[in-house]
């Protein structure tokens, strides 16, 4: 990948990427990459992490607490888990990760909640392990 024909908006989204996502995560992202899907991973280098997560207004901590509950709600258990992971490296704790899943079964419906505590079930007991 070459970063010096991207924008500064794609570097900055790099950047907080992998601050939140791990280097092995973004790297594997990249590596992967092929011809149908290196554009969207350079649209989400960009738009979502170096024009949205860059911004100012909230620290990444909020985001990644935002982000899970709207994957919750989404019902989409694969972002979940990779940002579950990236929440944990924000500073989000095991508690506050519990309370967004149980906030969620109100607002989300059951199923959804019992399917983000799967998922964090699995991403908690790997750290422990």
């Amino acid at each position: 990948m070459d970063e010096s024909s991207k924008s500064d908006t794609w570097r900055r989204g790099v950047q907080v990427r992998r601050k939140v996502l791990g280097d092995e995560y973004v790297d594997k992202a990249f590596r992967e990459a092929d011809e149908l899907t290196a554009d969207l991973q350079d649209f989400v280098t960009e738009h979502a992490w170096g024009a949205v997560w860059t911004r100012p207004g909230l620290p990444l901590k909020t985001r990644s607490m935002l982000t899970m509950a709207m994957t919750i709600a989404l019902n989409r258990p694969h972002e979940l888990e990779i940002h579950l992971r990236g929440a944990l490296r924000n500073g989000v704790t095991h508690d506050e990760i519990k309370e967004i899943c149980l906030h969620a079964a109100v607002y989300c419906g059951a199923p959804a909640a019992l399917d983000a505590f799967r998922v964090a079930k699995r991403i908690l007991a790997e750290q422990k392990g």
